[in-house]
Parts: structure tokens; sequence; C-alpha cells
């Protein structure tokens, strides 16, 4: 081959890998120009869907107020010290970044006076699954922590100041079982949020029931994060709504009068508003103090403690309501036309129900004695009679017209139901035995397997206050500020009905002898009932102290029921508590000395 071709050869090489060389520079180009023209949205997209993070941001907690506006649930900003990690951020593993966190924490420590909060196992597990937030290093610091840091920030990068709220409770314990308590909420992991920021969630009362209404609703704010899971950037964030302040039914003075009536007891009692079911008071003893809940252990000392706190007797204790219950048989039988006020029965001391023997409470007995005496004197041999006339289909159907036996939808949870027994009831939970007569007579005096809460005896004193409108309780004021009630039965009693048993009631606090004339206040005329409620084995027998009262008798504006446990009686232990209740209430200072009691119900 010639010089000529030889050089033809090579020439026509090279343009060939010039050829090839020019072809593979258009492929890039054309796939480049595919990359970052053509499918610029699609990458970006992806790319803002791997570094951008979404961050739920809770909204300010609702106030919570009593009818007057006094405030008992407010929040307050709680001063922190936060550490952001990816500020302290060292290359290599993320052990080096920890190690630095915690010297900038053990040098923070010594400055600011106070030990360390967090450990190691807490930075690791935020740097994990929260490291574009900051961590909480120390909670709830005082104006001179805060000024420590101030003076020594230029030495700690990474350190800042953040305001967490705290649940506060400007009235104490006042109220505890009402409002209940707040603790953290547990997220719902639905994707809609990469981090949560720490959240108050209602556990019990109020504050669980109307949580939705005091929590409003979540913002967000959008991070966006490098590859390794740090913050670099924020790129938006939509504001939260604060939540709805609610004012409840509740008298906070009212409250403090009937939780102090109740200090060192164990029981429950409920005021209430007759003309439209508001509650005014509502309290169980013993209590606790909202704030004190913060952590998983002062929450199981409360719950083991054998007196227990936490449980509202106000609508979940049931008791053996006694001989508040008399006036329920008495309405029975009038209302039927199984008697009237001038029916008498004899009492010797004691009623004979087949070879049983009921006592009163009168062991000399009363002789014979009418319905208005017998309510009085809480008379058992003369209830027992007229609940056997009466007939009990006509008492069950009568008690349960007025709620006894349901729930009254009160606005809180955990609310009891009660018992009230029946025939039905009995043949299941006693293998087929039927209904007998000892049965009517002890439901009839109150006993039994009759089980009431103190919520449904002030709505039943309630309704006799106000001649049989039996209204639905209500702890929380209407929105529109309609003070409406909500009725739940319409009893229709008839005047002449009320005359003998409201007047009995009058009798028990305003008559010389009347079983509740230690609640008696001059110049208030009131009426009311009480009972003693037996429990326990014969060998070991105690009582429950009741009342119910409704003042002033001629138009009534309050309704209380109160019970205490393991008292003396109705008139000897719960009476002269209905009385400084009532005092507080009405305003009155000096009253009669306090009267020897003369009954035993």
């Amino acid at each position: 081959m010639g010089l000529a071709e030889q050089l033809d050869d090579e020439f026509m090489r090279a343009r060939l890998v010039l050829l090839g060389m020019l072809a593979a520079l258009s492929f890039l180009g054309v796939a480049l120009w595919r990359a970052q023209v053509v499918n610029t949205l699609k990458y970006t997209t992806s790319l803002d869907r791997q570094s951008m993070r979404r961050v739920r941001l809770p909204a300010i907690r609702g106030t919570i107020q009593d009818r007057n506006g006094v405030p008992l649930a407010v929040n307050r900003p709680s001063y922190c010290i936060a550490v952001y990690a990816e500020e302290l951020r060292l290359p290599g593993r993320a052990s080096r970044t920890v190690d630095e966190i915690e010297r900038v924490l053990d040098g923070l420590a010594g400055v600011i006076g106070r030990p360390r909060e967090v450990t190691r196992e807490d930075i690791e597990k935020h740097i994990q699954i929260r490291r574009p937030l900051p961590l909480l290093a120390w909670r709830n610091i005082d104006n001179r922590v805060l000024a420590r840091w101030a003076e020594s920030r230029v030495s700690f990068p990474g350190v800042d100041v953040a305001i967490e709220p705290v649940r506060e409770y400007p009235r104490g314990a006042l109220a505890a079982h009402v409002l209940g308590y707040v603790g953290r909420l547990d997220p719902v992991l639905d994707g809609t949020f990469h981090y949560y920021l720490p959240e108050m969630e209602g556990k019990t009362g109020v504050e669980r029931t109307l949580n939705e209404r005091l929590s409003g609703q979540a913002g967000g704010r959008l991070i966006r994060v490098d590859a390794s899971g740090f913050r670099y950037a924020e790129e938006g964030i939509r504001a939260a709504v604060p939540g709805e302040d609610v004012r409840l039914t509740i008298d906070a003075d009212i409250q403090e009068v009937l939780e102090k009536v109740l200090e060192g007891e164990r029981g429950a009692g409920v005021v209430i508003d007759p003309r439209n079911g508001d509650i005014l008071a509502l309290a169980s003893s013993p209590a606790f103090s909202p704030e004190s809940i913060r952590s998983v252990e002062a929450f199981g000392a409360l719950g083991s403690d054998p007196s227990k706190p936490l449980y509202n007797r106000a609508i979940a204790g049931v008791y053996p309501p006694g001989s508040t219950f008399k006036p329920v048989v008495a309405i029975a039988a009038l209302e039927n036309r199984r008697a009237t006020g001038d029916t008498e029965f004899a009492c010797p001391g004691y009623y004979m129900v087949g070879k049983r023997r009921i006592d009163c409470w009168s062991r000399r007995g009363h002789g014979r004695i009418g319905m208005r005496k017998a309510i009085e004197q809480s008379c058992n041999s003369y209830f027992c009679q007229l609940g056997l006339q009466c007939g009990y289909v006509r008492v069950y159907h009568m008690a349960e017209a007025i709620g006894f036996g349901y729930r009254t939808e009160v606005e809180l949870p955990g609310e009891a139901r009660g018992l009230l027994p029946g025939d039905a009831w009995k043949r299941k939970a006693y293998n087929g035995d039927g209904w007998r007569d000892g049965d009517t007579c002890n439901v009839s005096i109150g006993q039994g397997a009759l089980l009431v809460t103190p919520v449904q005896m002030a709505v039943f004193a309630a309704a006799l206050a106000n001649g049989g409108r039996v209204w639905r309780p209500r702890l929380v004021m209407r929105r529109d500020g309609s003070t409406a009630g909500e009725l739940a039965n319409e009893m229709g009693w008839s005047p002449a009905t009320m005359a003998v048993v409201r007047g009995g009631m009058h009798d028990v606090v305003q008559a010389e002898n009347g079983t509740g004339k230690r609640a008696r206040i001059p110049g208030i005329e009131m009426a009311g009932k009480t009972g003693s409620a037996e429990y326990g084995p014969p060998s070991d027998r105690k009582k429950h102290a009741w009342m119910i009262l409704f003042a002033p008798y001629r138009e009534p504006r309050y309704a209380a029921a109160l019970v205490i446990e393991d008292g003396v009686s109705g008139g000897i232990t719960t009476a002269p508590r209905m009385r400084e209740i009532m005092k507080s209430i009405f305003g009155v200072r000096d009253t009669e000395p306090e009267q020897q009691e003369t009954g035993s119900l």
C-alpha cells in the first residue's frame, strides 16, 4: 500500500473517531437537555419530596372559666433551653455529634447551675427521629437561669431559648374532677406530618369531653433538610388557629364552699339550679391538683392511693340512697291514687314483712302517722307499708321516669348508671328468684339493691323544687349565652301531690323535731330530706349519710345533694354541712346555735 493510501486510511479512521465522539457528545447533550429541561419538574418534585419535612404546630389551648368569667384553666409560657443539633453537627459518625452535644450540655449545666435533664439516650433518640427540631434540654427555667444563660450564650453556639405552653390551674385543686387534667398527645401517624411538636390533650373531665373545642386547629411548618436529615432552611409556615375559650356553669365561690365542707371526708356533692339544670358546683372528695400530674410516676401514685382521689364520686360513685328515696315512693302512691295525704299507718318502731323485722330509727315507734309527718320523721315502718300498698311496679316506673337507673348525660366522662332493680333484674341476678315483698320494703326505704349517684339525686332534688321538671344537668354554657335548659322529662305532678311531699320536706328542716333541722338557717326557709344508707355485713354495718335540699322554699333557686361515706346519719353528719353550704350561698353570717339531733336519719 502506498503512502497516499495509508494517509487516506488514517484520515478515514480519524473521521470515524471524530464522528463517534460527536455522536456520543450529542447523546449526552440530549440526555442532559431532557434531564435539565424536559424533566425538570419531575426531578424537582422528587427532590422536594425527599428534602422537605412537614412539622405539626399545635394551637394555643383555649381557657376554661366559671360562669362569671373566673379563670379555672389557662396557659402560661414555660421557658426552655433548647439545643439545635444541626448547628452542632460534626463530620463523621453520628456519635461524634452526640459527644459534642453532651459537651455543650455539661458546660452549660455548670454555668446555669442546674444538672442535666436529658441523657445520652435522649440525645441519640432525638437525632434519629427529630433532628431538625430543637431538643428541649431544660424545661420551666426561671429568670435567674435565663440571666445566667444570656451572659454566657456566646460561649455556647447552637443553644437558644424556646417557649413551651404549659396548662395552669389558677385555683389549684378547685373543681379538679370537673376540669380534669391534660397530658401529652399521642399523635396519629397518618403521613400528613413528619414531626410533631409537644401538644396537650385532655385526659379526664371537661378537658377531655371538650378537647376538640379547646385544642383548636394545628398549623404547620415546612423545613428543608439535607441528605443527613439536618435542617438548613425554612420554606413556609401555616399559623395554627387557637382553641375556643369555654365558660362553665360552675360558680367558683359555691364550688369552693362545697369542697370545703367535704374536706377530710370521702364523699361528694352537687348543687344545681332547679330553674334550668345548670350545675353550680360539683365536687368529689378526696380530690387532687391537676397540676400535680406531670409524670407517669405522679399519676401512678395517685392511682394507687387507697382513698382514690382520681375517682369522681359525684358522677361515678354509686350508693344506696337511704331515706332520700322515700319522696319517690310517696309521689308514686299519690299520683297513682294508691294513697292520699291523709293515709295513715301504725308504727310500733318496726315493721314485720314475713318473718323479717325492719326497724324504724325510733325504736319506740311513731304511733299512727300520716304521710307528711312520715316524711318529716323518715318513718321506715310507714314507707314499707306505703310501698306495698302502692305496688312496686308503680314505684319502679316513677323512679325510672325521674331518671334513676340511667345516666344523666352530664358533660363528663365516666358517669355511672346506678341500679334500679326490678323483677327481671332479680331473676337474672338470683338464678330465677322473683321479686318479693321484702324487696319492695327494702327499696321503699332506699336500701337493698337500689344504687344512685349524687348527680342523680341532685337532679331529683331540683325536680322536687320546681314541681316536676327533670332537667338534663348542664356543665357548659351555651356559645350564644342562652340560659335555657334542656328538659329530660316533664313529670306533671299534681299540686296536691307536691303540697304533701314538699310540705313534708319543709318540715324535715323547719320543724322543731325534723330529722334535718341541723340544716336550718334563720330567715331562709328551706326543704330537704335526710337519709342514712346502711351497707356492709351484719357484723360490721356502716352508713352513708345523705341529704337533699332545695331553697328558698317558695321560689327555689338552688337544689343540692350531699353524701358522706361512713357517717353517723344524714341528720347528724350531713345536715350541718348542708347548712354551711347554704349559709355561704345566701351570705348569712350569724345563725342560731346548731340544734341537737333527735333523729338518726
